[in-house]
C-alpha cells in the first residue's frame, strides 16, 4: 500500500518570531508551514479526520525501511500499533525529530538496542494515550509528555517507561518540544554526567549550529561557563552567536586551535564536545588545557589516527571519554530525565531567568521523511529538523 498525508506539500523553512537565549540579545529560529500549532492541533488542517484501516488487532503507520542505504529506501509502513506493558505508557504522537543516530541506522551502522523497537525516531511529543500496568500514577490519559526513545518516534503512537517521559511546558508547542529530548538531553549528559564542567570553565562545541550544539550552547551558559564553537558557515556561526555562543569559528577555513589559544589567551579549554572525531584531532589536542577533558560522543568523519596520540594526551595529562545515549540501560537514563528535569526543565517555562529556547530549523511531514533525511546529510539544518506526525492518512502515492 502506498500512502499520503492529508498534507501533500513539504514545509518549507520561514522566519518565526525572534526567541530569547541565554547570553544574547535575540535569535532568529526557522520554521517551515503556516506557523506554531496548538497542541490540540499538532500542525494539521482541522477536519481532516480519515481513520487508519483496522484489520483485527489495531495498527498505525511508521517510517520505516528494509534495506539499508540512502534516504531513498524510506516509504511508510502499516503496522501493529504497541500495547504497553509493565510500567510503560502509550504515547500518541504528534512530532518527532530527526538525529543523526536515524541516519545511521537507515545505513544500517547504528542498529537499535536489544528488545527495542525497529522504527526510526529517537525522541517524540504529544499526549498519553494509555498506560501499562504497574504505572505509578504520576501520568494520566491526555497528558502533554515528550520522551526520550530507543527508537520508535516516527510513528503514530510508541511506548515509552514511565520514567523517560516529561511534561510539555504549558506555553510549548508539540513542534518544539520535540526538538528537546534526543538534543538536550545528549548536551547535558555530556556537559553534566560525563564532563563535569564548572562554572567559568571554556567549553569548545563542535558542530555549534546542530541541535546538540544549540543545546549544548544554552547549557553551558546556564552552568555559568564559556561556550566557544565550531562551524562550517557564517550563517551558522552568526546563528551560535545569537544563541550565547562566546565566540565561534569557522573550521573550512581557519585554524580553529590557533583561533582557540588566542581566544583564550594561550590557556586552551577544559573540555571539547567532540561528534567529528579524527579529522580533529592534533586540533583538539594543540586547544585542550591542562587536565582537560575531550569528550568523544560521534565520528562525522572517521575514527581512524595516525599520530602519536596517547604521548600528546599524556604531556596534559588529558583525558578521553566517550559517550552514546541510545544503547545506556534504562536506569541510567532515567536519573538523567530525572536530573534534566529538575534542574533544566523549569528554564523552558515563560518568566524562567535564563530561558532556555529549542531552535527548530524545519518542520517535514512524515511523508517526507527521505527529504528531512537529505537535507541534514547535507548538514542544511541550523537546529532541529522536526518531523509531524499525521493524524490521518489516506490511500494515494507519496508526494
Amino acid at each position: 500500500m502506498t500512502l499520503h498525508m492529508c498534507h501533500s506539500k513539504v514545509k518549507r523553512p520561514r522566519p518565526v518570531p525572534p526567541l530569547e537565549l541565554p547570553g544574547s540579545s535575540r535569535v532568529q529560529g526557522r520554521r517551515a508551514g503556516t506557523g506554531l500549532c496548538s497542541r490540540g492541533q499538532a500542525g494539521f488542517v482541522p477536519g481532516h479526520t480519515l481513520s487508519v484501516p483496522l484489520h483485527g488487532k489495531e495498527k498505525m503507520f511508521a517510517a520505516y525501511f528494509d534495506c539499508p542505504g540512502g534516504p531513498e529506501n524510506l516509504y511508510i509502513k502499516e503496522v501493529m500499533k504497541p500495547d504497553p506493558g509493565e510500567g510503560e505508557v502509550l504515547v500518541k504522537v504528534s512530532a518527532s525529530a530527526l538525529n543523526r543516530g536515524d541516519l545511521l541506522q537507515r545505513r544500517g551502522k547504528y542498529p537499535p538496542s536489544k528488545g527495542a523497537s525497529d522504527i526510526l525516531g529517537l525522541e517524540a511529543a504529544g499526549s498519553v494515550a494509555g498506560l501499562g500496568p504497574g504505572c505509578s500514577g504520576r501520568w494520566k490519559i491526555g497528558d502533554a509528555v515528550m520522551a526520550l526513545l530507543s527508537g520508535g518516534g516516527q510513528a503514530q503512537y510508541v511506548t515509552v517507561p514511565e520514567g523517560l517521559l516529561m511534561p510539555i511546558p504549558k506555553d510549548m508547542t508539540f513542534i518544539q518540544a520535540a526538538a528537546i529530548p534526543e538534543a538536550w538531553l545528549t548536551a547535558f549528559q555530556l556537559l553534566h554526567f560525563v564532563g563535569k564542567v564548572q562554572e567559568g570553565e571554556r567549553v569548545l562545541i563542535h558542530a555549534g549550529a546542530s541541535g546538540v550544539g544549540m543545546a549544548a550552547i544554552q547549557l553551558v551558559r546556564l552552568a555559568k561557563a564559556i561556550p566557544i564553537v565550531t562551524a562550517g558557515t557564517q550563517e551558522k556561526l552568526e546563528a551560535t552567536a545569537n544563541a550565547g555562543a562566546a565566540a565561534g569559528f569557522n573550521y573550512k577555513n581557519e585554524d580553529f586551535s590557533k583561533k582557540v589559544l588566542e581566544f583564550t589567551q594561550g590557556s586552551g579549554v577544559d573540555i571539547i564536545l567532540d561528534c567529528v572525531g579524527a579529522s580533529h584531532w592534533e586540533k583538539n589536542i594543540n586547544c585542550l588545557s591542562t587536565d582537560g577533558r575531550w569528550i568523544i560522543y560521534g565520528l562525522l568523519s572517521r575514527g581512524e589516527i595516525h599520530g602519536d596520540l596517547l604521548a600528546r594526551l599524556l604531556s596534559k595529562r588529558a583525558s578521553i571519554h566517550t559517550s552514546l545515549l541510545r544503547p545506556r540501560h534504562k536506569e541510567y537514563k532515567e536519573r538523567l530525565v530525572r536530573a534534566f528535569a529538575e534542574e533544566v526543565l523549569p528554564h523552558f517555562s515563560g518568566g524562567a531567568s535564563p530561558r532556555l529556547q529549542p531552535l527548530v530549523d524545519s518542520v517535514y511531514p512524515l511523508h517526507a521523511i527521505a527529504e528531512a533525511h537529505r537535507a541534514m546529510e547535507e548538514n542544511r539544518n541550523i537546529g532541529k529538523i522536526v518531523i509531524e506526525i499525521p493524524v490521518c492518512f489516506k490511500k494515494g502515492p507519496l508526494q
